[in-house]
């Protein structure tokens, strides 16, 4: 699979723009500031509906412009999908695919699939438990779209019950609190945390071995403390057994939360559920977060990318190879570093390269080349 054609309509700095691609490595060079990571982000947004640098999509839309489209035409095999999401920010969002309306914005989920590299990934290692929960939902949804409705689910059973813990624990302080509600609710999240923590598990049991594959394939190895290792952290009782079936866990969660009523409802907040988890990096013995250097953080988080997009293209799904995204990665590596990933990533169906200077990307990488200034962009070669 790859993107042959992305087209722009008052997304972030571009009133429009049409960006031919090929199947390769396409470099898109030019000063920070003018638009390259803009133009990979599109693409994202496409892949996840949502983008890897800002949280809400307000920014997306141009300056004084009331909505943006995103659309790509893209190729599999032997067939052409057309591929369209109107961003409407405090309005629903529409998408399209060949023209037609699709239901909802989520049922484009899986047409693109991306991988993307950027310099916020370190956040991956070094930042809160945040960053790694969305690393893997991000993924539940690229290998199988229907997670996106799960992931709704649960935020909205979770949204709805930190409201009626926030007016139970007024009412109750007050002498008129009613629990009746609050107890559907509980059943409502323990279910479907149920479904989303049991992915979870799924999803790590595939991706360890990938993970310590790739960590030794991009780290300076003999200068590393250990080899790379993931664990799953869980804010239901350390002797519940952490496997992946749904019934076993529904359980524990509906009785965890029995156990924490009192300090949510003081709180008013959940604080049971797969929102209060984590992913656990390793190097050795030791956890990555604290005890890495900035070299083996890098390597850690180049490493958690290759074995997703390892495991995109090793799914039986019909989609394809995963596009990937190296959206000014090089500038941060050192040059072992640099030569490895180009070297891990060159043979990828697609791959898209943004960097400030043409010399920052690898010659392993060398491709089409896209000069972006001030809005613009020619293609080179």
């Amino acid at each position: 699979m790859h993107v042959a054609h992305l087209s722009l309509t008052d997304f972030r700095s571009y009133s429009q723009v049409e960006l031919p691609l090929d199947p390769g490595v396409t470099a898109l060079v030019g000063p920070n500031g003018q638009g390259k990571t803009n133009l990979v982000e599109a693409i994202g947004y496409l892949a996840t509906l949502g983008s890897h640098r800002v949280a809400t999509d307000a920014p997306l839309v141009r300056l004084d412009t009331e909505r943006a489209i995103v659309r790509a035409m893209v190729r599999r095999d032997d067939r052409e999908l057309l591929v369209e999401v109107e961003i409407n920010p405090g309005r629903a969002n529409r998408a399209r695919v060949n023209r037609a309306p699709a239901s909802r914005p989520r049922d484009i989920l899986g047409i693109v699939r991306t991988v993307l590299f950027a310099p916020e990934d370190l956040a991956l290692v070094k930042g809160d438990p945040s960053e790694r929960r969305r690393f893997l939902d991000d993924l539940l949804v690229l290998r199988a779209p229907r997670f996106a409705g799960v992931r709704a689910d649960y935020d909205r059973v979770l949204k709805q019950r930190n409201a009626l813990l926030r007016s139970a624990g007024h009412g109750l302080r007050s002498g008129r609190g009613d629990l009746s509600t609050l107890e559907v609710w509980d059943s409502h999240l323990a279910a479907a945390g149920a479904e989303l923590l049991a992915a979870r598990l799924e999803l790590l049991d595939s991706l360890r071995p990938l993970v310590d594959k790739a960590y030794e394939a991009v780290a300076d190895t003999g200068a590393s403390v250990g080899p790379a290792a993931i664990d799953y952290r869980c804010s239901l009782d350390a002797d519940v057994p952490l496997v992946p079936d749904r019934d076993l866990l529904a359980a524990a969660l509906a009785a965890e939360l029995v156990v924490k009523r009192q300090q949510e409802l003081d709180r008013g907040i959940s604080l049971v559920g797969p929102h209060r988890d984590d992913m656990v990096l390793k190097l050795g013995p030791l956890p990555a977060k604290g005890y890495a250097s900035h070299g083996e953080s890098w390597s850690y988080a180049l490493a958690l990318r290759l074995a997703a997009y390892d495991l995109l293209r090793a799914d039986d799904s019909g989609s394809g190879e995963p596009v990937l995204v190296l959206d000014d990665v090089f500038a941060e590596l050192d040059t072992g570093r640099r030569d490895r990933l180009a070297e891990r990533v060159a043979a990828a169906e697609q791959v898209l390269v943004t960097a400030a200077v043409a010399a920052d990307v690898p010659e392993t990488l060398a491709g089409a080349r896209v000069d972006v200034a001030a809005g613009e962009v020619r293609r080179v070669r």
